[in-house]
């Protein structure tokens, strides 16, 4: 046999196994998204006592963030109970003015900031010593449903250290690409976080809508994220310290999405750098400690350190694809073993993934109760969403982002007019 034979099957080997672990890891999606069928933690009622100071983030936010504080301020919850702190950082608007005339306190950012995780790093450190149990962190663009504090005050009594709400949509019918981050967070909150609390799990923090506990925060040494992906690392550190981020799907928060696939492209490579980032800094750590943390450790910490690894199977699975094709091409000239034509497995390939993905974007519609006419161009076109994720995770690999650029947000809508 000589040697070009040779190196043909070792990449045919190759490919081989990177397809069986790409097919391992996409198994462990399957089982685990199966367990949604199971119903979330119940975290019983309990009388209102929790402490609530209420962070958010505003980077030249004047044009939406009234509507957030007016549906702060209609809280079902006692109002001397809570307290709303809006951190205006490095904005050329009016943010301040407008938070300060809807009613909200205002924390002047007096440091350099070039993530959100600073950002709060900067209202831990100036509301340390004033008796608040936990924070609660939005993002100015967003809407909450009046009964968000007093879910997470069940949850925060009940024991939760940290928390994660239902993240919906204030804007899932404007344009496609609205309408496929619509559906992505569907997926997050039904798949993900709402399956891994019913089996024990960690849900996931994401991005706003979610509560942290004082105490858990100055265990960690305050609030010091390093990536620009303050949520997932936060969550991350919360599973190598046995903490389980709760899922409650009673406290919803309304989250404006992007409207054009350029805002869609930037914010993603902030999250795919941030993925990155995270794999670089807690892998290892999370690694180490699968043995070392007893049974629900182990799965925790492999569950987290699975989902990290997500860009880089992506990656491996492009590189699958590609190497898949010229096995079959190669396959004519040195006979290895039987192959459909390369155009006709490629088009199968597509059709399959295209189906799935479809069907799974139907069925998270109907699942959260969501219109599925209104929805009709974010579901037919969610595979070409997923699939774009290939050349940002591929970009970002050899191009990082170095700062955390905000999306502007212009739709000013109130709770009334979303529901």
């Amino acid at each position: 046999m000589n040697l070009e034979i040779i190196l043909v099957r070792t990449v045919l080997v190759l490919t081989a196994a990177l397809s069986v672990g790409i097919s391992l890891w996409g198994g462990y999606y399957l089982l685990t998204g199966l367990m949604s069928w199971r119903r979330p933690m119940d975290y019983g009622r309990h009388p209102a006592g929790t402490r609530f100071a209420v962070l958010i983030a505003a980077r030249n936010e004047e044009l939406v963030i009234g509507p957030l504080i007016n549906s702060l301020l209609e809280q079902e919850y006692p109002a001397e109970l809570y307290d709303i702190y809006v951190i205006p950082n490095n904005c050329t608007d009016n943010t301040a003015l407008a938070a300060r005339q809807f009613g909200a306190e205002v924390l002047e950012c007096t440091v350099p900031v070039r993530s959100k995780g600073e950002v709060l790093r900067f209202a831990e450190e100036q509301l340390s010593g004033r008796h608040y149990d936990a924070f609660c962190v939005f993002d100015a663009d967003n809407v909450v449903d009046p009964g968000f504090l007093s879910a997470m005050n069940h949850a925060w009594c009940a024991g939760a250290r940290a928390a994660q709400g239902y993240r919906d949509s204030k804007n899932p019918h404007d344009t496609v690409i609205s309408g496929n981050y619509s559906i992505y967070y569907w997926m997050v909150n039904r798949f993900y976080s709402h399956a891994r609390n019913a089996v024990g799990l960690s849900a996931i923090v994401n991005g706003s809508g979610f509560m942290a506990d004082l105490g858990l925060l100055r265990e960690m040494g305050g609030w010091n994220t390093l990536t620009l992906t303050e949520d997932i690392e936060f969550t991350t550190k919360c599973i190598l310290r046995d903490v389980r981020v709760e899922w409650v799907p009673q406290a919803v928060t309304y989250d404006e999405q992007p409207l054009t696939f350029a805002q869609s492209w930037r914010q993603r490579c902030r999250w795919s750098t941030g993925l990155y980032q995270c794999l670089s800094h807690y892998l290892s750590p999370l690694l180490r400690g699968l043995f070392t943390s007893g049974v629900h450790g182990f799965r925790a910490r492999l569950d987290q350190a699975v989902f990290l690894l997500a860009p880089i199977i992506q990656i491996f699975w492009l590189v699958s694809l590609i190497a898949g094709q010229a096995m079959r091409l190669l396959q004519v000239h040195y006979n290895l073993f039987p192959s459909t034509p390369v155009f006709t497995s490629l088009f199968l390939s597509v059709l399959v993934s295209y189906a799935v993905s479809t069907a799974m974007a139907v069925a998270v519609t109907l699942l959260e109760r969501k219109p599925v006419i209104p929805m009709l161009r974010g579901i037919l076109s969610y595979w070409v969403f997923l699939i774009s994720w290939l050349p940002v995770n591929a970009c970002c690999l050899v191009h990082r982002t170095t700062e955390w650029k905000s999306i502007a947000h212009t739709r000013s809508m109130g709770l009334s007019q979303i529901k």
